[in-house]
């Protein structure tokens, strides 16, 4: 018992040793997203659970077996690729905290992730202006958006509520863009919430609605994150995506080719893996 103990610790002591000081996984979930952010210290935080089914084995290749508690879990929009798997993650994990938009989505998922946030009384935070979440050594998670307040609200494309998100670490910029399409995009450039970035995740899984031209020429991201799953019905990504990201210079990365992507930041450097 005390030998198995020793080695027990002793593993312990080695992977933190070995972990990088920050850990993004976008990992492959189909046709949806879930991003996984992990930091030295130990703070998780699950942004999307993808569609059904899905989830729960990812979380897993991350999480040691024992490790039931995620510390933030923000739901960009409700639509069922995205909030299908927290529904899941909310059945199986402790949550410290809630993040979402509030807006309204008359759906069966919809309404089970809301009543178990209820059920289990887990604190909810509504973004209805620019938020910052601080932890592990100067990193930072910045909702950029929505700027004004969605709760309750029900709204033609649910899009246009989307939690858009920049991650902060060692002069490095992670920006995540949910599934904001080209009205979104006018207004964050317009509005300067939005410059240049070393990772851009590109919104609605590399639809032709998104990652426009003009957004691109003031992102201009060195590398880019499509989430979407292999022979979706809807063609994503858009070839004319793939032809304005590579125009823009970004190398590409795709889940429903690469499966999960995971990148490192090591002393400011950014290592990818897959």
């Amino acid at each position: 018992m005390l030998l198995a103990l020793f080695f027990l610790v002793g593993q312990l002591v080695f992977d933190y040793i070995k972990k990088p000081e920050l850990e993004v996984s976008f990992f492959d979930v189909g046709q949806g997203d879930a991003i996984f952010i992990e930091s030295k210290d130990g703070t998780q935080i699950l942004i999307d659970g993808g569609p059904p089914n899905k989830i729960l084995p990812q979380l897993g290749s991350k999480m040691r077996f024992f490790d039931r508690f995620i510390d933030v879990v923000a739901l960009t929009h409700p639509h069922a690729d995205h909030v299908s798997g927290l529904i899941e993650v909310l059945e199986r994990y402790n949550v410290g905290m809630i993040i979402e938009s509030g807006v309204d989505y008359h759906t069966a998922e919809a309404k089970i992730f809301e009543s178990l946030i209820a059920e289990k009384k887990l604190k909810k935070v509504t973004v209805d202006h620019p938020i910052n979440l601080n932890f592990a050594n100067g990193a930072a998670l910045k909702f950029i958006y929505p700027e004004e307040s969605f709760s309750g609200m029900t709204l033609k494309n649910v899009h246009d509520s989307a939690l858009v998100s920049e991650l902060d670490f060692e002069d490095k910029k992670i920006l995540l863009m949910s599934d904001a399409e080209k009205n979104l995009e006018k207004r964050l450039v317009a509005e300067g919430r939005v410059g240049d970035v070393d990772v851009l995740k590109t919104g609605h899984h590399g639809s032709k609605t998104s990652s426009n031209d003009f957004f691109l020429r003031v992102t201009k991201p060195e590398y880019a994150i499509i989430s979407s799953g292999a022979r979706n019905r809807y063609g994503h990504p858009a070839p004319e995506v793939l032809s304005r990201l590579a125009a823009a210079g970004a190398k590409i990365f795709r889940t429903d080719l690469d499966g999960t992507i995971t990148l490192e930041i090591r002393d400011g450097n950014l290592i990818w893996k897959k």
